[in-house]
């Protein structure tokens, strides 16, 4: 199959990588296995036993009304939580073949939905934003909108920095939670190549 390229004629791509099905619940998988890698899972909570206190009765069994044993107990304040939370991993194992089939979905996904569009390439000559604002502008690319660049040139970097919601990521650390919430999502050709590599 091939991709339109702004500007140029189109480039011949894999069908595997940019022409497969939708594969939702796999899409759904990676994306939260790799949200919940990104989480620190270091919530800690006391359990009653752990509140810093005495655990000596709290007054006489019978003649005070409701009879209860240590203050350090749930239903006070300042006691221990019932279900205290505790340290732990969210990790969730996803592997290889699965992340890349998700990956070729997602490009699969938005290049039938006009979303994905592909450049000769992404160099501006100055880091100045207002390049890259007009640059933008030519490609009709609005919202949230993700450069995908090999080895990208640092005045690229700079002139991003200033515009909303543009995130320009390396083709190397591409990720699946970018491109499924991008509105657009604009890469060079070179960048095609390299997934085609890395996918195929």
């Amino acid at each position: 199959m091939e991709l339109n390229v702004v500007g140029a004629n189109p480039v011949a791509v894999s069908e595997a990588v940019f022409g497969t099905e939708w594969r939702e619940d796999l899409v759904h998988q990676v994306v939260v296995a790799y949200r919940n890698a990104g989480r620190a899972g270091t919530k800690a909570q006391k359990t009653r036993s752990e509140v810093s206190g005495t655990t000596k009765k709290s007054k006489r069994q019978k003649g005070g009304g409701a009879r209860h044993g240590a203050l350090t107990a749930p239903i006070f304040t300042g006691g221990g939580v019932t279900f205290a939370a505790k340290p732990r991993s969210f990790a969730q194992k996803i592997n290889r073949k699965m992340y890349r089939g998700a990956m070729a979905s997602i490009l699969s996904q938005l290049n039938r939905q006009g979303r994905l569009s592909v450049v000769e390439s992404l160099s501006i000559d100055e880091p100045k934003t207002r390049l890259l604002v007009g640059r933008l502008a030519e490609l009709e690319a609005a919202g949230r909108v993700v450069l995908v660049v090999e080895n990208a040139p640092e005045s690229l970097f700079l002139a991003a920095r200033n515009i909303p919601y543009l995130h320009v990521v390396d083709v190397a650390a591409l990720d699946p939670v970018s491109l499924v919430g991008a509105d657009k999502v604009v890469i060079s050709i070179d960048s095609v190549k390299r997934i085609e590599e890395w996918l195929a």
